[in-house]
């Protein structure tokens, strides 16, 4: 809780004691928006471990767990802010937790993004399958650099799939490519791209004005283009698990530094 001076005498803000516009968010986050979120992102998180150790998608796995938990994290901060928002350290959970989840989940994505670019071939895509996880160092440098990162991400994405057109593809593949799940995947793929990059635009957009700005104070926007972006691109990893969709082909398609397919 914060503590705020009135000539020379000091108290402790509650919100009996404090108007709402000196917590750290000036408004009550919804205890039951914020409690479905969290219930969402931990059903999705054990999936994602039922899934991730039966398809052995250990990188994947790791990614996308460690950014769920944030999340799960991140809102459990905003519901302790329900009955407190004036708690600096319940604060900072929030803000952290829901700021960094996302790099992890982008991660996950570029690990996708890779093995898709050995399935098809290598000497298609600009990079090698290995360059796309430095978008994951670049990410955590910021938000607004997490930004960027998405868009030449997908920048990427579309390059290849431009090139990969009527090419000669990697024979070891040819079946993988033809099933319908490998198909459906890449659609997934570019729907949780997506909806994390609105996430993170918004966020950028609503930290340039400031914890005081209107936007960072707007609890509807928040709760539209934040929590649901992040549940968009998770669930469409757990529905189109690249386990399942890679079949056997998931550890085939992989690579290493050392290690050219």
């Amino acid at each position: 809780m914060s503590v705020a001076a009135s000539n020379d005498t000091y108290i402790i803000c509650t919100l009996d004691t404090c108007p709402i516009k000196d917590a750290f968010v000036e408004y009550i986050p919804s205890l039951a928006g914020n409690a479905t979120y969290l219930s969402i992102f931990a059903i999705l998180w054990c999936a994602q471990m039922y899934q991730g150790i039966r398809y052995r998608t250990w990188g994947f796995l790791t990614s996308i767990a460690v950014g769920s938990l944030l999340e799960i994290a991140g809102y459990l901060g905003r519901i302790l802010l329900h009955s407190d928002p004036f708690n600096f350290n319940y604060f900072l959970v929030y803000l952290i937790c829901l700021t960094i989840g996302p790099t992890f989940l982008s991660a996950a994505l570029y690990l996708c993004l890779a093995r898709i670019i050995v399935v098809y071939g290598t000497q298609l895509s600009r990079f090698q399958p290995q360059y796309f996880n430095a978008g994951v160092h670049i990410m955590v440098a910021g938000l607004a650099l997490q930004v960027f990162s998405l868009v030449v991400f997908m920048f990427l994405c579309l390059e290849f799939a431009w090139y990969a057109r009527g090419a000669r593809k990697d024979e070891r593949f040819v079946d993988l490519r033809r099933t319908g799940a490998f198909r459906v995947f890449k659609y997934a793929l570019a729907v949780s791209t997506i909806a994390i990059f609105i996430r993170s635009l918004y966020r950028v957009i609503e930290l340039s004005g400031g914890f005081g700005g209107a936007l960072a104070n707007n609890q509807a926007t928040f709760m539209v283009l934040e929590g649901p972006m992040v549940i968009i691109a998770v669930l469409a990893m757990t529905l189109f698990h690249p386990g399942m969709c890679f079949n056997a082909h998931w550890a085939a398609a992989g690579w290493t530094l050392r290690k050219k397919h």
